[in-house]
């Protein structure tokens, strides 16, 4: 097949990805007790390398021990953990892909399975049908706010003496980053708060202090809504301002997204690219390529987004858990749409409220199935056995919410 999507992609640095398929964070929940990476984890990141997916980010690495996002979650707060680590980077380097570690705190959104007492710029409580699932925050002080940024920049550091590729700055999705650029959450009266400047400071500095310890070969991306879809959040036109000045900065990649545990556009099944006329109107504004995940089912849809400058790199979540070689099939002109189908209960009220939570489940069995060397699930519609993977691994931990 000669298309766009099988050409290489050269990041303002230099460093050259393979193709513009792009796994996108998924959530595997396959970490360790203890949060460490496991060998299922490995064989999963192994499959979709061996698929032909030119750039890997992983799920959620998490850079504080005390805040974590989900149930198996990785952390990543020193090099106590190098050789799994190094395990983990070579699962896919070794097999001609890329990978990029994703790094995040999760701020409020750290379930009170979690954090008793969890952390934010501001005391601003979580709202909307999730906000069930969190104990209302406490305001970050200075000194603490340094002490995160210095987590991620020695996050950035293992990672790259660990052998990962390069790494994801996770400023998306309603998590602390996200929460200290939305003026919503942030209501800060410091240096961290007030103007777009203040609100997007700490980002400025944890990419600067990863950027001053990696050096400038080693590549560092950012994912950021292109806005958080609600009156008061962060917007559109912020959205703009924080990317141009992180393009400015060097940053070398851009991943957009969009939504948050209060307004969660992307833990649906969309239909079409979500993001992609954002990103045509970012792309005249920027040199750093931009990647955007969601929604992309199709072959078509895929080579028209790149081939129409849409995008320079399309990212895939879900399609890519059911079918882990989506990249090598249509290169072999073996692939022209996967239909990601709705679960049922059988019981309309229950689906309805169990919707986002069969998903969610249903995807992390297919990965774990997939990480334990079986085929993954394309033919049922019964929800019954994901929900009980999910009860199984996790408890009643499992009814609190989690991104997609």
């Amino acid at each position: 097949m000669t298309t766009t999507l099988f050409t290489p992609l050269k990041l303002k640095n230099g460093f050259e990805i393979k193709n513009r398929f792009m796994k996108a964070a998924t959530s595997e929940t396959l970490g360790s007790a203890d949060n460490r990476p496991t060998p299922p984890l490995n064989n999963l990141y192994r499959t979709w390398a061996k698929g032909g997916t030119g750039l890997i980010i992983t799920g959620n690495v998490m850079v504080d021990d005390t805040a974590k996002g989900e149930f198996g979650n990785v952390v990543v707060e020193d090099d106590r953990d190098l050789r799994a680590l190094k395990n983990w980077a070579s699962s896919v380097t070794d097999n001609d892909g890329a990978i990029f570690m994703q790094l995040n705190h999760p701020g409020k959104q750290s379930p009170r399975t979690m954090s008793k007492t969890p952390v934010a710029p501001s005391v601003v409580p979580m709202e909307g049908s999730n906000a069930f699932a969190f104990n209302n925050p406490r305001a970050l002080n200075r000194s603490e706010i340094k002490d995160i940024v210095q987590k991620f920049i020695n996050a950035a550091v293992v990672a790259q003496k660990a052998g990962f590729s390069g790494v994801e700055i996770h400023a998306a999705h309603g998590y602390l980053l996200n929460q200290f650029l939305s003026p919503h959450d942030n209501r800060r009266v410091d240096e961290y708060g007030g103007s777009l400047e203040n609100r997007m400071r700490i980002l400025e500095e944890i990419y600067l202090g990863m950027r001053e310890k990696v050096g400038a070969d080693f590549p560092i991306a950012l994912k950021i809504n292109s806005s958080d879809l609600s009156a008061d959040g962060f917007s559109e036109a912020d959205s703009i301002k924080v990317i141009q000045k992180m393009d400015q900065l060097g940053i070398d990649l851009i991943e957009i997204s969009g939504g948050n545990y209060e307004n969660p556009l992307v833990q649906g099944i969309g239909k079409g690219a979500f993001f992609i006329d954002y990103a045509k109107k970012i792309k005249q504004m920027i040199d750093a390529p931009i990647a955007v995940t969601g929604g992309f089912s199709t072959a078509e849809g895929m080579e028209n987004a790149i081939d129409s400058d849409g995008t320079d790199i399309v990212g895939l979540a879900r399609p890519l858990v059911m079918m882990p070689d989506i990249p090598n099939l249509m290169k072999a002109g073996r692939f022209h749409k996967i239909d990601l189908h709705y679960l049922s209960t059988g019981l309309k009220p229950l689906d309805k409220k169990v919707g986002s939570l069969v998903g969610l489940s249903f995807y992390q069995q297919q990965m774990d199935r997939t990480a334990h060397g079986k085929s993954t699930q394309r033919d049922t519609e019964n929800a019954w056995g994901a929900l009980g993977f999910s009860f199984k691994r996790q408890g009643l931990s499992a009814l609190i919410p989690q991104r997609g």
